[in-house]
């Protein structure tokens, strides 16, 4: 019977090309939140999609906790992704991806970074790092992307690029051809730091979650 209710709860139909994408990125200052909010605002009104993009709580600064929603479609009115509404919310790190559940639709898609940063609760030793997040999030989620967008942003030359790695992969559930987030990416990305944004780009792109991990 659980299994069942389940099923039924995550048969949440992925939005198409007439419906609103409601989109919340959720991370830490420093980990280039409003970079990737940016790029991804960007790429759909290049697309030609009405856009919308707020930060909307937190602190930029670092260690802080940064919120971005997106929100694109033929007519987007509002920028706030409201609870319950949100179709994918792309967690930077795993302690906000837990923060930002309750913003998930039914059947809504989760791309969960495996990095975990401790807030100063935890660092002055006033609370403990929730245990089991992916578990957790697993349960309430249609579906979810674990991925280790850090150890991915190293391989591509710098640490800096785990934004660009999870916008990579975010790319492939959204209705924008893979070159107009390249054009976009060229646009908006530092000159200098072009090429390895780029290479996280692609590698978040043609990301595979392992199969002992979906």
């Amino acid at each position: 019977m659980g299994a069942q209710i389940k099923d039924e709860l995550t048969k949440k139909r992925w939005p198409g090309p007439e419906d609103v994408y409601n989109i919340i990125l959720a991370g830490v200052g420093g980990q280039g939140i409003l970079f990737a909010a940016r790029v991804l605002g960007t790429a759909a009104l290049m697309k030609g999609y009405d856009v919308k993009v707020s930060e909307v709580h937190g602190m930029a600064q670092r260690g802080g906790s940064v919120v971005s929603y997106v929100r694109f479609g033929r007519k987007v009115y509002a920028p706030v992704v409201e609870k319950g509404r949100c179709d994918l919310l792309v967690a930077f790190e795993e302690l906000e991806g837990l923060r930002w559940l309750d913003h998930l639709c039914t059947g809504g898609r989760v791309i969960l970074n495996r990095q975990r940063i401790d807030p100063m609760p935890v660092i002055s030793g006033k609370a403990e790092y929730p245990k089991e997040i992916p578990a957790i999030i697993r349960r309430r989620a249609g579906s979810v992307e674990l991925v280790d967008a850090l150890t991915i942003a190293g391989e591509c030359g710098s640490l800096r690029t785990v934004n660009t790695v999870l916008l990579g992969l975010t790319a492939r559930f959204l209705p924008v051809e893979e070159e107009i987030w390249l054009e976009t990416l060229a646009e908006v990305a530092p000159a200098r730091m072009l090429d390895v944004n780029r290479q996280a780009f692609i590698r978040g792109y043609r990301y595979t979650q392992p199969s002992g991990q979906a």
